[in-house]
């Protein structure tokens, strides 16, 4: 029998090279857990994917753009690493440095316990650096949490990134966005299926680099239509 958890840490990068270092480095180690980051390259044109070869780590590469498909890459890689998927949870992580890894303890301590299936690490919740949320952020969140809670009775706090889940629970969902419906895809089918699910507070901070979503005027309107989407497609 298994007695030691695998806790892998999907990270889907893209042009990360002024944080990514800082982000691994930051991991925590557990005694009861073997922590495995596995980083997915989503073509990254600067030094990323040297630097993460550098510190010893797991560096995969998917040329085809999509946070989702690049999070998918990661789990199927982990996929082929389980030793017991019963004692198994995948954790998603961003890769500019806004989270904490250091977080990721009280993510993954739920599950461990077998209390939970599903837990997110809420930045409402928790400590936000001011600035570190924007205004299309905030309203981006408000949105989709009350468009969720509308249609289906559950108060989410937050949308963010940082996120763990049971390994059975994962193979239950069935995920299938490739882009960034990836996350609310998650959030939909966790309800849908009657997971247990919790929201833990997590600290937050101002991102190293430019966002690929809220950076850009275009980047905002079409992940917010593709949240919107999501949230009634996958219902």
């Amino acid at each position: 029998m298994v007695e030691q958890w695998q806790i892998f840490i999907i990270i889907p990068v893209l042009n990360e090279e002024a944080s990514i270092a800082k982000v691994i480095g930051d991991i925590p180690k557990l005694l009861e857990a073997e922590i495995i980051p596995v980083i997915v390259d989503n073509g990254s044109t600067d030094d990323t994917p040297n630097i993460v070869k550098e510190m010893g780590v797991v560096c995969l590469h998917e040329p085809v753009k999509g946070y989702g498909r690049a999070c998918q890459r990661g789990l199927a890689h982990a996929q082929s690493k389980l030793i017991d998927k019963a004692w198994s949870i995948a954790v998603v992580l961003d890769g500019d440095y806004s989270d904490y890894p250091e977080d990721l303890i009280s993510i993954v301590r739920p599950i461990m316990s077998g209390s939970q299936d599903f837990v997110m690490g809420s930045r409402t919740m928790g400590r936000a650096e001011t600035g570190s949320l924007g205004l299309v952020q905030k309203w981006g969140n408000q949105l989709a949490t009350r468009l969720i809670k509308w249609r289906y009775g559950f108060s989410y706090t937050d949308m963010g990134p940082f996120r763990a889940l049971y390994w059975p629970a994962l193979e239950a969902m069935k995920l299938e966005d490739l882009n960034f419906g990836w996350n609310v895809e998650m959030q939909v089918k966790a309800l849908k299926l009657k997971l247990r699910v919790n929201e833990v507070p997590v600290r937050y901070r101002k991102r190293i680099g430019k966002s690929k979503i809220s950076g850009t005027v275009k980047g905002v309107f079409q992940a917010g239509f593709i949240i919107i989407k999501s949230i009634f497609k996958y219902g």
